[in-house]
């Protein structure tokens, strides 16, 4: 037995399903983070809680072990669970004291590193999460550019400055990564503050510029979906010039996977910001915010201040993870297995006949099958290949944990399915050989 509060749990079979449900009573919307909600997975199903998580490998409550090519914890762990040299560090560093009254001499260390993979940067401050991080850059940003108004393209977490663009249209994150993001509690002050633009497409953004003349930033996710076409960074950067407004490029999501800093680098377009998080601490939280010092100076002029952003176990994890990446080339692992991942997708739609497409940067691939219009399908692929033991969504963050012969032997568990897929669309019976409701994609059901 497990002690859950005030009564014991019997670990029996789903034993996270039942958890889970228990949660919502004690937790508003049952978790931190929707990323992590059953209903985005296999609402009756999905096993929700793990006890112990190795490699690439997780144990549920009941003892099954599966094979993570869901999101290894949400895009943080691209060098593995629990990885051994990381955890050296880390148990050292609390051995030592993970928190004093003075400051640890990592935090030092991280920025100058930080610094020195991005040479267009000079200073650095750092935060816990992504989400953080994204609202200290805007904090110093507009404090830089003394202008508020914020034109954004893409996902940049749940504060208030980014929230407030669904005031008056709720339909205005729609387009940038989830659906149907309520507003409530966020002041009707901030409406119009926020302002979305689409990506590969300058016109919308010259069209926010030219209604608006006080937008003093811009924040885009330099990558997500789709490569950037026809100059798209670059002509971004020069509106920015232009109108004197601070160009911020989020990585929170797509920075350490494709090279060894920000996935910018490679495109040659340099922002006043950036932002890191996810893949920086390996699982350990940790986040950045790098800039030009004429931008990052404008920090010393707001307050900008929280006690467990100078914990040291995060800047420990972090600059052991960016060693690891320098030492290893990463980077070529995560790249490799985001490729075969997709080899082995395409395969499958071959051999059974299903429409699907992928689409993202590389280690961060996702799949969707183009001859369905809801996540019927999506929901029966992630429902029988956890009966092989993998943990799937529409979306696999790559890790250096897989091996060539893991994402083969998930390869030929997704024919499997892909055909049983096949088989069920055309008798006209899909729907009723699910066990459980459709997945909810977006804001929906957190309770």
């Amino acid at each position: 037995m497990i002690n859950f509060g005030k009564k014991k749990v019997n670990i029996t079979h789903n034993s996270g399903r039942d958890l889970w449900i228990k949660s919502k009573k004690v937790i508003p919307t049952g978790n931190q983070l929707l990323s992590k909600r059953s209903e985005r997975f296999l609402p009756k199903n999905w096993p929700s809680y793990y006890n112990k998580a190795k490699g690439c490998k997780v144990w549920d409550l009941d003892g099954n072990r599966y094979i993570d090519f869901a999101q290894m914890g949400v895009g943080t762990c691209t060098l593995g669970y629990s990885n051994r040299k990381i955890n050296n560090a880390v148990i050292n560093a609390v051995k030592k004291g993970s928190m004093c009254s003075l400051n640890n001499f990592e935090e030092v260390e991280l920025a100058e590193k930080l610094v020195d993979l991005h040479p267009w940067a000079d200073m650095a401050r750092f935060s816990r999460s992504g989400g953080e991080a994204c609202s200290v850059a805007i904090r110093i940003a507009r404090a830089a550019a003394g202008k508020f108004k914020v034109a954004f393209c893409g996902y940049h977490g749940w504060h208030d400055w980014y929230i407030s663009s669904n005031i008056g249209d709720a339909t205005n994150l729609d387009k940038q990564l989830l659906e149907g993001l309520n507003s409530s509690g966020v002041p009707d002050s901030l409406i119009n503050t926020a302002l979305p633009f689409n990506y590969n497409d300058i016109e919308s953004l010259e069209k926010i510029v030219k209604n608006n003349d006080d937008i003093g930033v811009i924040i885009m996710e330099p990558v997500r979906n789709a490569d950037p076409k026809d100059n798209f960074l670059q002509k971004v950067r020069d509106i920015a010039n232009k109108i004197n407004a601070v160009l911020i490029f989020d990585e929170v999501t797509s920075g350490f996977r494709i090279n060894n800093g920000g996935i910018h680098l490679t495109y040659g377009v340099e922002p006043d910001m950036a932002v890191f998080g996810k893949a920086l601490g390996n699982g350990h939280p940790i986040s950045a915010v790098i800039g030009k010092e004429s931008v990052m100076k404008s920090a010393e002029t707001s307050f900008i201040s929280s006690t467990f952003w100078t914990e040291r176990v995060g800047f420990v994890a972090a600059l052991k993870t960016l060693e690891i990446f320098e030492k290893d080339k990463v980077q070529n692992d995560l790249m490799k297995y985001g490729e075969l991942i997709n080899q082995e997708w395409e395969n499958a739609s071959k051999i059974s006949g299903l429409k699907i497409k992928t689409s993202g940067i590389t280690p961060l691939t996702k799949i969707s099958f183009t001859d369905f219009s809801d996540n019927l399908p999506q929901t029966f692929y992630t429902q029988e290949m956890l009966k092989k033991g993998y943990l799937l969504g529409a979306a696999c963050y790559t890790t250096t944990a897989y091996s060539n012969s893991i994402i083969k032997s998930f390869g030929e568990a997704t024919i499997d399915v892909f055909n049983k897929l096949a088989k069920h669309r055309d008798e006209g019976n899909l729907l009723s050989k699910l066990e459980g409701p459709i997945i909810e994609s977006g804001f929906k059901r957190l309770n």
